[in-house]
């Protein structure tokens, strides 16, 4: 399979990677779960996931269960039975033919592991997940709390508007997830250009918030730069934020641009990055997550 598509083989370029890149995607990105994947998604609590709205946008949730709630039955599906999705708009367009993307981060262990696909089935409380992308990212920038699965009972409460209480989730995070997508996600079959839902962490603080716009460092981490790819080619993007202590989530549309900064004196030529996000709108789940968490 085609390993990276235009938008990631332009950021590689111009971030000073060349063709060094390929052949380690070659390696590293397959087409199927190795075992250890499969046993890793098996023990998680939750799972990030990342789709598209129906006008395209790509938007960010949680998906959660007591552990054992996600299978492999084989290298290239994953099953979902017996747990709930968490987060406006994405329960809706989990459905049979769509793309996601899919995160599993165990923080206390420093491990993540990505697979992007399609949806082969959904109804009735369970999801067919097939999987055309499979690869693991470094442990760089994760803060190590551990999730319990812990129900809820009631509706979580939801509030729309760019307020001071999001503001103040966004100002004090450590963390935060990004799903993107290439343009033609929503009506291909290949593998590159489908869905991806990344990481982003730094010591807290580290998302400046100046008005609706978020400033946020692009620290080094694998080099494929599949979420950067995807923003050159289709600069419109899903954030999501967790308030840890209140269970809450806020789940932001963006509109992302790719600031590059001029080379550092130690990278003559590797220039740095800035992300910046244009806060289009803003909705928060208070509560919401079913889950516990313990630094």
């Amino acid at each position: 399979m085609t390993t990276f598509h235009a938008g990631e083989r332009a950021i590689q370029q111009r971030a000073g990677f060349g063709d060094t890149v390929a052949s380690v995607g070659q390696r590293l990105i397959r087409d199927a779960l190795p075992a250890q994947h499969q046993a890793f998604f098996a023990q998680q609590a939750f799972v990030l996931v990342g789709v598209l709205d129906a006008d395209g946008h790509p938007r960010a949730g949680v998906l959660a269960g007591a552990p054992g709630f996600i299978a492999a039955p084989d290298a290239r599906h994953l099953d979902v039975r017996g747990g709930v999705v968490v987060g406006e708009g994405v329960a809706g367009r989990l459905v049979a033919s769509a793309p996601f993307g899919m995160l599993g981060i165990e923080a206390y262990t420093r491990r993540r592991n990505r697979v992007n696909g399609v949806v082969v089935e959904a109804g009735a409380g369970a999801l067919r997940l097939g999987v055309a992308q499979s690869f693991g990212n470094c442990p760089k920038y994760i803060h190590p709390r551990r999730a319990e699965w812990t129900p809820r009972a009631g509706d979580a409460r939801v509030s729309d508007g760019w307020d001071g209480v999001a503001q103040r989730i966004v100002a004090a995070a450590d963390t935060f997830f990004i799903a993107s997508a290439h343009p033609d996600a929503s009506h291909t079959t290949v593998a590159t250009h489908g869905v991806d839902l990344s990481h982003r962490g730094g010591a807290a603080g580290f998302v400046a918030v100046q008005g609706r716009t978020l400033r946020v460092p692009d620290y080094p981490g694998n080099r494929f730069f599949n979420t950067l790819g995807n923003l050159e080619l289709n600069p419109r993007a899903g954030l999501l934020f967790i308030d840890h202590a209140t269970r809450t989530l806020l789940q932001l549309a963006v509109q992302a641009r790719i600031e590059w900064l001029p080379p550092a004196d130690d990278a003559p030529g590797r220039p740095g990055r800035v992300l910046h996000f244009d806060v289009l709108h803003a909705q928060r789940s208070d509560g919401a997550l079913p889950l516990t968490w313990i630094d």
